[in-house]
């Protein structure tokens, strides 16, 4: 098990909402270090319960609450994604169904969701 107190992000590959979820991890939970787990528009396919983006999320997050012990999963949406262009209220309801497919793999870590809005501040969606 890797030292350290560990977080995991389902987060979008736009470099723009990395440091701020990474941010909010260490000043909000006292994280040490995030694995972040990247796609284009995560919620998304997870939402939409895409079988090969699913397992690859899956597996990585596997991987970062098994073998680094990691305690919290966040499910990240934001702002302008270019890979699930659509309105904020649409991405609030994938991150909801999002964490419940989470849920359903049965890590033993607490799911939750987080949004990046337009000042690139991260809101806390459901904890």
């Amino acid at each position: 098990m890797a030292e350290g107190k560990f977080a995991t992000a389902i987060n979008c590959m736009d470099g723009r909402v990395q440091e701020a979820v990474i941010n909010w991890f260490k000043i909000r939970k006292g994280m040490q270090y995030v694995d972040m787990i990247t796609k284009p528009g995560p919620i998304k396919l997870l939402a939409e319960r895409d079988e090969d983006a699913v397992e690859s999320i899956r597996l990585c997050t596997g991987i970062s609450v098994e073998k680094h012990g990691s305690g919290m999963i966040a499910v990240v949406g934001h702002y302008d994604c270019a890979g699930n262009p659509v309105s904020r209220e649409e991405q609030l309801g994938q991150i909801d169904r999002a964490i419940e497919v989470v849920r359903s793999w049965g890590f033993n870590a607490m799911v939750i969701g987080l949004y990046v809005n337009d000042r690139w501040d991260v809101e806390v969606v459901r904890e």
